[in-house]
């Protein structure tokens, strides 16, 4: 087993001992009823959480005290799932074990992406493989997965032997994945992609079908292998989500796909017309739809052109992603009074305009978005968020806002 330096565990004692704290505290008893509500059906109090799954640098990266390579990972991984309670005071819920999803992967196509890094930025150009997916198909076969179990097992031994009497481990899963478009478009970027539905249908078909069949394949693998966990209470589901239900099991033996949760998406596609994802997304989202028991949906595309005729078909879906390039009054009456969550993800940018923040702008923003979600389930989670300027009090006081703004607008 990796040695771990005494600093190192002393470092790693004290966060499992702040994040245990954490976990027993009354606040997080709110905050667990708050989404056992939501789980039940119950139009109660919505949960508003800060995310900052882009700007690491300026919530995690600086707080690192740890030396050891693995006592890093470990530490991050701490440090991680306490930023929302610790640094913004919004309604993360913090369980009371050190939990590590299941290593796993799956590449639905057989080549890797050639991504061009802009220095010191989370930016990226696309370098398409090919020019023609036709001409290419051979590119895109061989998809493949794996399962490392005997692994995660393994690094979960390794933070118990520094502080299992504190926070005890626990393997976890997250939603069930299974992303098309975008591993496409990493592969032969939006402009190829776009033009091969007019060029190359046929052959767009075919790739679709073949990344379809790898999921199904590591789906059947899962239940097979009996690797399936449950996934429900504080583990994840996508995007940036937690696996609250009624509907599922909350303990195993978990046996088949339809006991957990699943997540799609395919903001690739968001500028083709309704019937176009309808053509060459949404039958193949369908397979995959009928093998999960309940279903998160949507990134940053526009779910509410394509409600009425495709998402609303699915009877087990129980989160949609709401950005703002959608008509969110519309997506409301969609939802409301429907066991589907109104997933709001709002405009970024009156966090991370420099200079002081724009109250009123907030305060219109969050009133605009309650009355849209009035009589849903209402869930916020602000995301892409670049930066906060390193202010962890910007990043509290905006949750503050919103959560204001919500309880005076929002109804159930």
């Amino acid at each position: 087993m990796t040695n771990i330096s005494l600093k190192d565990r002393e470092i790693l004692r004290e966060l499992a001992s702040k994040k245990a704290s954490l976990a027993c505290s009354a606040r997080n008893d709110e905050i667990l009823k708050m989404w056992e509500n939501q789980a039940k059906g119950v139009r109660d109090t919505p949960t508003v959480r800060l995310l900052f799954s882009n700007f690491p640098g300026e919530v995690i990266d600086p707080r690192m005290r740890c030396e050891g390579t693995e006592a890093r990972n470990i530490e991050r991984r701490l440090l991680s799932s306490m930023v929302g309670r610790e640094l913004f005071d919004d309604d993360t819920p913090i369980s009371s074990t050190f939990d590590v999803n299941m290593f796993a992967k799956v590449s639905p196509f057989g080549t890797r992406p050639n991504l061009i890094r802009a220095k010191d930025s989370i930016g990226y150009h696309i370098e398409p493989v090919t020019d023609d997916i036709e001409a290419d198909i051979d590119l895109f076969r061989g998809g493949s997965f794996s399962v490392d179990l005997e692994g995660t097992k393994s690094f979960c031994a390794l933070a118990d032997s520094v502080f299992g009497d504190i926070l005890p481990s626990r393997i976890t899963q997250t939603s069930l994945t299974g992303a098309i478009t975008n591993p496409l478009v990493m592969l032969a970027n939006m402009e190829i992609f776009y033009m091969s539905m007019y060029d190359s249908p046929e052959a767009l078909h075919e790739i679709m079908d073949m990344a379809t069949s790898v999921y199904e394949r590591y789906y059947d693998y899962l239940e097979e292998n009996k690797l399936l966990l449950p996934t429900n209470g504080i583990s994840g589901v996508a995007q940036e989500s937690f696996a609250f239900t009624d509907e599922l099991p909350a303990e195993g033996p978990i046996t088949s796909t339809k006991q957990v949760w699943g997540f799609l998406e395919s903001q690739e596609t968001t500028a083709v017309s309704p019937e176009t994802y309808g053509e060459f997304v949404y039958p193949y989202q369908e397979r995959l739809v009928r093998r999960f028991g309940l279903l998160s949906y949507g990134c940053c595309e526009r779910v509410d052109a394509i409600w009425q005729d495709y998402l609303s078909k699915w009877d087990n879906l129980r989160k949609l992603s709401v950005s703002p390039f959608n008509n969110e009054q519309q997506v409301g009456e969609y939802l409301r009074g429907t066991r589907v969550v109104y997933y709001s993800k709002p405009r970024a940018e009156y966090v991370t305009n420099a200079g002081p923040l724009d109250e009123d702008a907030i305060r219109r923003c969050f009133k605009s978005i309650s009355e849209a979600a009035s009589g849903c389930l209402f869930e916020v989670a602000q995301r892409e968020v670049g930066t906060i300027f390193g202010d962890y009090e910007r990043g509290r006081r905006y949750v503050q806002l919103a959560k204001e703004t919500i309880a005076e607008h929002w109804k159930p």
